[in-house]
């Protein structure tokens, strides 16, 4: 079982490890990884099912600043090295799934809809165990299948664009080898570089009405496609994918997940941020180690600041969101979808490999996959729910199958 914080004991050095500045940075570190390395991939999304360059602006803003104050308040109530983060898999769905009948309206009552079933889940333990029944391949498949389009991008723009998406992606690559952490950061800072030069070259001057963060409010609506085709799918992706591992890279470090909680911060944080263009957050998972490993510190009852910490970094962020966002706005066709899926490769890789895990049940997430990877959308449903619903299906005619096949 993992210890709680209160129960492990603090570093010798004593009053000098509170001086210690490894968790302020760490924190940091964290933060500016999360942000950079996938806001790429929110802003395709937001702009997949409706938004405007100005409802994906606040929408983005209304993300970071939503995770700031839930960081902020979890690490300080419970004295975990607790890190939060948008879905980016929830927003490559978003890409993959296009707009819902009743167009950007429709998506942002999706998205309040998704905050209530996560605060659900911390509120009402039933609502977690019927998420657990979800088969985690099938849920890994459906993600890889709506990863798969977006993967392609860079490729795509490099048979279009290649001296824009050239240079980021031997940036990505070299990183890759020398410093991962940061590599899609590092292809980021490349483009943004890329689009700077290039809009000067063109004497293209950005209007510095769109340089300041705004939000952005609209009025949800309802629909039942919506509700089905994004807000179900959304959630499913968001439990599996990010809310399940960010507990699990907690508990690697010794650590219990706040998680009732969590979810009710995550929840709430969700449905107020839903009608400025705000699709989910969550608990973090692999910035999650940033926090709570080695760099935050040998002390381990201080690590709790890294993530606060990082909190405090994501509302500094918030104030450049519009700039960043205007700056790519500005950019050749096919260039932010080069950068996002570059940003989610190594997410692809680790869902085909969690779907496919199993050699003895592999047929029905194969299924799970084509079928959220071919765009299939039916009585304006996307593709996700029905992989979704492919996948069990199959996987209920065969599995009574699977234990004689073994034999």
């Amino acid at each position: 079982m993992a210890k709680s914080p209160a129960s492990l004991k603090p570093h010798p050095a004593g009053a000098a490890s509170r001086l210690d500045s490894r968790p302020i940075v760490a924190g940091i570190v964290t933060a500016l990884v999360g942000f950079t390395s996938s806001f790429a991939v929110v802003l395709a999304g937001l702009k997949a099912v409706g938004a405007d360059p100005a409802q994906a602006a606040s929408g983005l803003l209304a993300l970071t600043l939503a995770v700031g104050l839930g960081v902020v308040l979890l690490a300080w109530h419970s004295r975990v090295p607790v890190t939060l983060a948008w879905s980016t898999p929830g927003a490559a769905l978003l890409a993959a799934s296009g707009a819902a009948d009743g167009g950007w309206p429709a998506a942002v009552g999706a998205f309040l809809a998704t905050g209530v079933l996560i605060a659900l889940t911390g509120l009402v333990p039933a609502v977690g165990r019927l998420m657990a029944r979800i088969p985690t391949s099938l849920a890994q498949a459906m993600l890889a299948g709506v990863l798969l389009q977006l993967c392609l991008a860079p490729f795509k723009a490099l048979g279009t664009v290649p001296l824009f998406v050239g240079p980021v992606i031997i940036c990505w690559l070299l990183l890759m080898r020398f410093a991962p952490r940061w590599a899609v950061p590092g292809a980021l800072l490349v483009a943004l570089g890329v689009i700077a030069i290039a809009l000067a070259a063109d004497g293209t001057a950005l209007p510095h009405t769109t340089l300041l963060p705004t939000l952005a409010w609209t009025t949800p609506s309802f629909s039942l496609q919506a509700m089905v085709g994004i807000a179900l799918p959304l959630f499913v992706v968001t439990m599996a994918s990010q809310n399940v591992p960010g507990v699990a890279v907690l508990r690697s470090f010794g650590y219990d997940t706040p998680w009732r909680p969590a979810m009710l911060v995550t929840g709430a944080g969700t449905a107020l941020g839903a009608s400025f263009g705000g699709h989910a957050i969550n608990l973090a998972a692999l910035s999650a180690a940033l926090a709570a490993g080695e760099e935050a510190g040998h002390d381990r009852t201080r690590r709790w600041v890294a993530g606060f910490t990082s909190g405090l970094a994501y509302l500094v962020l918030a104030a450049f969101s519009a700039a960043l966002v205007t700056l790519v706005n500005a950019a050749p066709v096919g260039m932010l979808e080069a950068v996002a899926g570059l940003a989610l490769l190594g997410t692809l890789a680790a869902a085909v490999s969690a779907a496919l895990a199993d050699p003895e049940d592999r047929i029905a997430p194969s299924v799970t996959f084509l079928a959220a990877a071919s765009g299939l959308a039916f009585l304006g449903i996307g593709s996700a729910f029905w992989a979704l619903a492919a996948g069990l299906l199959v996987r209920a005619v065969l599995k009574p199958r699977l234990p004689r096949a073994a034999g």
